[in-house]
């Protein structure tokens, strides 16, 4: 990454960048879209990276919260491209593609003059391309857990050493409250390099003066609190923090509160209707979590989300002389993850908590990705592969009709209660879990989502979509075009 810096001549200009640079296995995203938010309404000139995206990649560059421009995006692309394929040689060959993106952030955010770029690490921090950065201002880790363990490890000690490696020598960083596992290891690495360790408070609620968080659900609040520290230690080591921004604990300025109040993230906790189905029949709820952790919370919200939406929807169709017209809600899920995760591992935490919020899917849906995506701005999908691999789906199937129906599939404790709860309510209402299906494409469920809800006008579907950004972004597309 060294090398390619000084090929694009950006290694002076890196270091002269005021970047935040924020890791971590959940929120991270989250943070640092607050983080841009609150420093964008104080009237700074942002630059924000994140990864991945869901239907443009251009999604991974912000310019003052917006996408940068398809004329600006493709003339630093072909710059930094055609720089690289004229300096590098057998030892130094063509970056990879994150590491080519991060170049890309780089060269974007230094000749754009950003005054702050907000870094968001890819895979864990030691090793990222985004740590070529040698002098943040400031550093954050947000909630570690367990995903990609088979690169960073298989403990949370050594999740949290490779979160870690983004600390720089004497630059304060914050978290939030851990386990004590991961602090303990944080707290090490930080001795180590004499950097200040704080842990950021969750946000206190009352500070919004009534106001709702921009991102929903109750852990963005650990996330808000966390941005509120970077950006205020970023303000104060960068000469800013005066007047509006005094560093009052007990009040967030007015510029604050604004930016976390207006903060957007496309795919986190996001509610869609299908504009193809009327009244509100088919709605898409789309949470890309894909650890344990965060399919919890995705849980959460989702069975909180659907009870709103219900009440809402009956209120506004319930008659007094006809109350049999409200419509019977019925959660659908549409899933797929990554082959290197455990859905031994995910399924479980997603079933039981609804489960515990008296929410049971009718049907559970599993296709493959279809994230194929190769041109710049292009709103076209790709065609349909007539040998579609579903080895992978069919074993996500077999998992989840295992944790339904209450076979042994797990070693887990926690299943087995799982599987006492649902064959609880399977007693009382027959038509739980009735079912499972995987499809061999994306469109091909939807369009089953579609035709199963025209063809009854009485039912409405509340899909929740989870288990990869990549699917949550290739709905994304489909739902919108």
């Amino acid at each position: 990454m060294f090398d390619y810096l000084k090929m694009l001549e950006l290694d002076g200009p890196i270091s002269q960048m005021k970047v935040i640079h924020v890791a971590g296995t959940k929120g991270k995203g989250s943070t640092c879209t607050f983080t841009e938010s609150i420093l964008r309404n104080c009237g700074f000139h942002t630059g924000l990276f994140t990864s991945p995206h869901l239907i443009d990649v251009r999604e991974r560059f912000r310019l003052d919260g917006m996408d940068i421009s398809q004329e600006k995006f493709l003339a630093y692309f072909w710059s930094c491209w055609d720089r690289l394929k004229e300096k590098t040689n057998d030892d130094v060959p063509m970056p990879t593609y994150f590491r080519f993106l991060a170049l890309l952030a780089f060269k974007i955010f230094s000749a754009e003059q950003v005054d702050v770029a907000i870094l968001e690490v890819g895979l864990g921090g030691k090793f990222d391309a985004t740590n070529v950065v040698q002098a943040p201002i400031v550093c954050g880790i947000s909630s570690l857990g367990y995903d990609h363990t088979e690169i960073l490890g298989h403990t949370l000690g050594e999740i949290s050493g490779e979160k870690a490696g983004i600390f720089k020598h004497g630059v304060p960083a914050f978290t939030v409250p851990q386990p004590d596992e991961a602090m303990t290891v944080l707290k090490k690495a930080a001795s180590e390099l004499d950097v200040p360790l704080q842990i950021a408070l969750p946000l206190d609620r009352n500070f919004l003066h009534g106001l709702d968080l921009g991102l929903v659900g109750e852990h963005q609040y650990i996330n808000a609190g966390l941005a509120i520290a970077l950006c205020r230690t970023w303000l104060r080591k960068t000469g800013h923090l005066e007047g509006t921004y005094l560093d009052q604990p007990s009040s967030l300025p007015e510029q604050f509160v604004r930016g976390l109040t207006t903060a957007s993230l496309q795919g986190r906790a996001q509610i869609i209707s299908d504009p193809y189905v009327g009244s509100g029949n088919l709605v898409f709820y789309l949470d890309g979590a894909h650890s344990p952790e965060s399919m919890e919370v995705c849980a959460r919200w989702f069975c909180l989300a659907i009870k709103d939406n219900v009440q809402q929807q009956n209120f506004l169709e319930e008659k007094p002389q006809n109350v049999a017209s409200v419509k019977n809600s019925t959660p659908i899920l549409l899933f797929n993850c990554m082959s290197v995760r455990d859905p031994q591992l995910l399924l479980p935490r997603l079933i039981k908590t609804c489960a515990h919020h008296g929410v049971h899917f009718q049907k559970a849906l599993f296709v493959p990705n279809m994230s194929v995506y190769n041109k710049v701005g292009t709103y076209a999908l790709p065609s349909a592969e007539p040998d579609v691999d579903l080895s992978w789906q069919l074993i996500l199937q077999r998992v989840w009709d295992s944790l339904i129906h209450g076979d042994k599939g797990a070693d887990d404790q926690s299943t087995g209660s799982i599987h006492e709860e649902v064959r609880d309510n399977t007693k009382k209402d027959p038509t739980s879990y009735e079912g499972s299906l995987v499809f061999p494409s994306l469109p091909l469920a939807i369009r089953w989502l579609r035709d199963s809800v025209q063809q009854n006008q009485s039912i409405r579907f509340q899909v929740l979509v989870t288990g990869s950004l990549h699917l949550v972004g290739d709905v994304l597309r489909l739902v919108r075009q």
